[in-house]
């Protein structure tokens, strides 16, 4: 059977609409195994790293300690080292200058037991050689040590090497006998390494030129271990560490007392600035003493008590103007209705007017229409300032909302020539005031009428897990560097120049970013000159839940300029 029809029985054999089966993943190599596992130790390296950081970068306390402590196990390791080795090489000295002179005695005793032979054959002088090397290595010394070696410039062989008990001729270096054959009227010393009791133990060597009769000239070297001096220095580097520890821990004792009283009025300091910005005007810092701590707390509390008085001056303030709003807006209620019946009553009988009558009473109607526009704001606006502003929250769709906004700027984009386009493809509802929600979305559609200069305005509907939102583009005039941070502003325009076409009073974003607010939502504004501006709400699907992120971009596709997000308006008080 050929391979196209063992596909095609295969093909036929298989249950209809089944997927073909994947193909097994390959097994990781040796190397893919190798990356993972570095991968994994750096992270946790990584994350070791930052967990041992975090207490460093956020405690002064533990920073002191920490680096005084170092400071202080580095001077006295540097102290200690240099105390010991000058303690080390008076050792040496020391030592190096007695066995020098103690040299000098044994050598005159060994000579005269070797002077003293009766008898020059070679058993009788081998005798005399391990006496004298027997006597100056036992005399009120059982630690000296001796080694009778012939000179290297004597040719004679009568007497062999001797060396007292435990020590070999080899421990002898060349380079002393050496020395030795060139100054033989001289002492010769130097420090070598022996074996005593089984350890390396540093010794004096001393070497001088004695005579044997009928033998000629022979090198009698003395040893002298440094054992003694060995235990002086184990018990001064115990002292040293002993000290060394206690001087760090003093240290670290007194970092710790002094950085405390330096640490603890700060963090006072700062726990009565936190409390203060929470609102608790009336916090102090408690002083005590006359130093300059106590001179720092007592200027912190009068500024603090000035920042009082002042904010106090200012809540007295905004709350005089927040009245003043307040009070005007409402009595100007009962004039504004007794003119605004005047002014229709004028305005109905304008063709019985002459020419600049009739223009007069459409323009009072005009102006009266945007006047009780601003009154109705500042009215909003002394209710956000108040804060006296509720929600009534009920499950509404975004897209009937936009829909009733679009319907009702028909007129209004069709005089300024602007089509308006909704892109709204799937629900979004979510849990927000129906009437405060359009007040929003129709600001954002009649300012985005006004400034479109007749081009195309888009409007974007989406929902996601956790937000609604709508954003708004045009393609007109936008915004220079710098305006979408003052647009929410109250009574701010981009052109004071620029007439307007709406008769807006000034108020509609700032009323809008209150409404956006209230909800825990966004309201974002994005402006590029001379390529459009775009505006996003973006609202919680519940109120209070966070708003993870926007369903909707802020910088359309292809705009280089990013996101400009207003996280607070610019109130003017």
């Amino acid at each position: 059977m050929s391979t196209a029809e063992t596909d095609e029985g295969a093909a036929a054999g298989a249950p209809v609409g089944s997927r073909p089966a994947s193909p097994p993943l390959p097994d990781p190599t040796l190397g893919d195994r190798l990356r993972l596992t570095r991968m994994r130790t750096g992270w946790y390296v990584r994350r070791a790293l930052r967990s041992l950081l975090r207490p460093w970068r956020r405690s002064l306390h533990l920073r002191v300690m920490t680096i005084t402590m170092l400071l202080g196990m580095l001077l006295t390791f540097a102290l200690g080292s240099f105390m010991y080795q000058r303690v080390a090489d008076g050792l040496v000295s020391a030592k190096l200058r007695t066995s020098e002179q103690d040299a000098a005695a044994r050598r005159g005793d060994a000579q005269r037991i070797l002077a003293e032979v009766e008898k020059t054959d070679a058993s009788t002088l081998g005798q005399a050689a391990e006496d004298s090397v027997s006597d100056v290595s036992s005399a009120d010394d059982l630690s000296r040590r001796a080694v009778l070696i012939r000179a290297l410039d004597n040719t004679t062989q009568s007497v062999p090497p001797v060396a007292s008990e435990s020590t070999s001729t080899s421990v002898v270096p060349q380079d002393i006998r050496e020395a030795l054959r060139a100054d033989p009227t001289h002492q010769q010393s130097k420090i070598i390494t022996i074996d005593v009791d089984g350890r390396q133990v540093p010794a004096v060597l001393i070497g001088s030129r004695v005579s044997i009769p009928n033998s000629g000239a022979y090198d009698l070297y003395l040893i002298y271990p440094m054992d003694q001096e060995l235990e002086t220095l184990d018990i001064v580097r115990r002292s040293f560490f002993l000290g060394g520890v206690a001087l760090v821990a003093i240290l670290g004792g007194l970092a710790y007392m002094v950085t405390r009283m330096v640490v603890s009025p700060v963090r006072q300091a700062r726990h009565v600035a936190e409390r203060l910005s929470a609102g608790a005007l009336n916090e102090r810092m408690r002083v005590q003493g006359e130093d300059d701590l106590a001179r720092l707390a007592t200027s912190f509390n009068g500024m603090a008590g000035n920042l009082q008085q002042q904010i106090r001056q200012l809540e007295d303030l905004s709350v005089v103007q927040q009245r003043f709003t307040s009070d005007v807006s409402h009595e100007l209620r009962t004039p504004l209705t007794t003119i605004r019946m005047a002014a229709d009553l004028l305005h109905a009988s304008r063709d019985d007017f002459t020419a600049p009558a009739a223009r007069s009473a459409e323009l009072l109607h005009k102006e009266l229409d945007r006047f009780e526009s601003l009154l109705t704001d500042l009215l909003e606006i002394s209710r956000f300032d108040a804060g006296a502003a509720n929600l009534e929250l009920t499950q509404v769709d975004l897209r009937d909302i936009v829909g009733r906004v679009v319907d009702a700027s028909a007129t209004l984009a069709e005089r300024a020539g602007t089509s308006i386009t909704v892109d709204a493809p799937r629900p979004a509802t979510a849990e927000m005031d129906q009437r405060r929600v359009e007040r929003i979305v129709r600001n954002l559609v009649t300012n985005a009428i006004e400034h479109s200069e007749g081009k195309p305005v888009e409007i974007t509907v989406a929902a996601g897990a956790t937000a609604v939102a709508v954003a708004v583009r045009d393609h007109g005039v936008g915004m220079k560097p710098g305006d979408a941070s003052m647009v929410f502003s109250r009574f701010w325009r981009a052109d004071p120049a620029r007439a307007r076409t709406t008769g807006g009073t000034g108020l509609g974003l700032s009323i809008a970013l209150e409404d956006a607010r209230l909800h825990d939502g966004w309201l974002q504004a994005w402006g590029e000159l001379g390529e459009g501006s775009c505006f996003r709400l973006t609202l919680p699907r519940t109120k209070g839940e966070p708003i993870k992120r926007s369903p909707v971009r802020l910088v359309p596709d292809g705009d280089a300029t990013g996101p400009i997000v207003i996280p607070e308006e610019v109130r003017l008080r």
